[in-house]
């Protein structure tokens, strides 16, 4: 189901109240959720020597949020210098770090080594030369190919931007070697929002296999296989949850196999995202209009600037009225926010309860690629987030943007340039 009952159970009652205190449209995250995935993530795979979940912090980029994984002993997948800075600032040092950026700049590259360095997560064999200082740890993203399908959202892998080849692979180790690397770690990322747990157990049996191979090349040791997020959250009523549980037992039994016959195995890292956050957050957001044309649309005060995926992806979000969880659905609605853009639309067509002016609307499964996909369009700004602690008590942890941010980055001193002239 959409959200779970015990964030249902702590929200419902107070959304009215905490909407009246600081308005709508909110990001609303819960804390207790969190962890809770947290502590299932890490209890599943104990099996696993050295496991760690490595949060994609692209995800949801809140520092109040990042902090609670660093409180779970959880490391940071970043791939820009903001999410960089971010991480070193909650005292994430080099193992905790894990670097994978696409066409990665020069300027990226000297910020990575900065502070004690990170895992480089190399994207590409022709990086290997464009490295300013070659790190002793180094890793590559392996992109299969066609020897694997990828799903409807990531693609299929021979048409993804991302990755070496599996014809390069071996190179791209050798060469890093070549340039001083003597530890070495391997990722991939083949899926996104993915439901069926099997998948993942592929994913990490191909992983393991590649190690097999590039040791057997090159008498390398892989210290770590890093086998991406793409862990799905079941957004419609109807799906079911991902079986961590069964998925867990497979992976580890693999791991198992490979330490029986190298007598090591890698320790294996994640990076899950959408699963840790995605369905313990919640956009908040109150009706304000009613119009009835062709169809029947209820706007809101909250627009695809504060979540873009229904508008990007076609996806769907659950939406509940608060105060009329359990009324019938009488009444069907596009709802909609105030963006010059037909596609600014949370809900197409959808059966709801009847809705007025004033009410108070919840859209599940925010906690993931919402705010943090947020744009300023049509001069609309990004809403504020907060944080519903464990003990009930609600914190602001990012306050709205304003119309001074928007116009905060204007040049308001002279600064003219004259191409062609000295």
């Amino acid at each position: 189901m959409p959200m779970s009952e015990s964030f249902k159970s702590r929200l419902f009652p107070v959304a009215k109240e905490i909407a009246a205190h600081y308005g709508t449209p909110f990001h609303i995250y819960d804390e207790a959720g969190i962890r809770a995935t947290g502590a299932q993530l890490k209890q599943a795979f104990a099996g696993i020597d050295g496991f760690r979940e490595y949060y994609a912090v692209k995800a949801l980029p809140n520092r109040r949020i990042l902090q609670l994984m660093k409180e779970m002993g959880f490391g940071f997948d970043c791939s820009s210098i903001p999410e960089l800075i971010l991480s070193r600032q909650l005292g994430a040092g080099l193992e905790e770090i894990m670097f994978t950026s696409n066409n990665t700049s020069h300027e990226e590259f000297l910020f990575a080594e900065q502070d004690g360095g990170c895992i480089l997560n190399l994207d590409d064999i022709s990086l290997i030369d464009k490295v300013p200082n070659f790190p002793e740890l180094i890793c590559f993203r392996y992109n299969p190919g066609p020897r694997r399908t990828g799903n409807v959202i990531i693609g299929n892998p021979v048409e993804a931007k991302y990755g070496v080849t599996h014809e390069q692979v071996v190179e791209a180790y050798r060469r890093a070697r070549a340039r001083g690397a003597k530890r070495f770690g391997l990722h991939t990322m083949v899926a996104s929002n993915e439901l069926d747990y099997t998948y993942m157990v592929e994913t990490a049996r191909m992983v393991l296999e590649i190690a097999e191979l590039v040791e057997k090349e090159l008498g390398i040791r892989f210290e770590f296989v890093n086998i991406g997020g793409g862990f799905g959250i079941p957004y419609k009523p109807e799906q079911q949850p991902l079986n961590i549980s069964a998925m867990a037992k497979e992976i580890t039994e693999q791991f198992d196999a490979f330490k029986t016959r190298h007598g090591y195995a890698p320790r294996m890292y994640m990076e899950s995202g959408r699963f840790m956050t995605g369905p313990h957050g919640a956009l908040v957001t109150t009706a304000i209009n009613a119009k009835d044309t062709y169809r029947k649309y209820i706007g809101v005060d909250a627009c695809m600037s504060s979540l873009m995926r229904p508008a990007l992806y076609g996806s769907y979000h659950h939406i509940d009225v608060i105060g009329k969880e359990n009324q019938p659905k009488t009444e069907t609605y596009d709802v909609v926010g105030s963006l010059c853009e037909n596609n600014d639309k949370f809900a197409i067509e959808r059966e709801l309860p009847p809705i007025a002016d004033g009410d108070t609307l919840v859209i599940h499964d925010s906690g993931a690629h919402g705010h943090a996909m947020g744009f300023q369009y049509n001069g609309r700004l990004r809403p504020k987030e907060l944080l519903l602690r464990e003990d009930g008590s609600v914190e602001l942890i990012r306050r709205a943007e304003t119309v001074e941010d928007y116009f905060a980055t204007y040049n308001f001193t002279p600064d003219q340039f004259r191409p062609g002239r000295n």
